[in-house]
């Protein structure tokens, strides 16, 4: 789904950058350009981060 419309930014883009490292939204704007433009999408996209970093964080303890 699209979190970004300004910047046609999807959820599986941020769960990406998740993935590379991202841990912030000052990573998401700056990777993704997240938040740049009219900034309605800040809060979908830091609860994303949020989110899938808490899953991460999940799938290595059970490692």
């Amino acid at each position: 789904m699209y979190v970004c419309i300004c910047n046609e930014v999807t959820d599986r883009e941020i769960k990406q950058e998740a993935s590379k490292g991202a841990c912030s939204m000052k990573d998401l704007r700056q990777s993704l350009k997240v938040a740049t433009t009219c900034g309605r999408c800040a809060s979908c996209a830091k609860g994303l981060l949020k989110e899938y970093l808490s899953v991460s964080s999940v799938e290595l303890k059970a490692a």
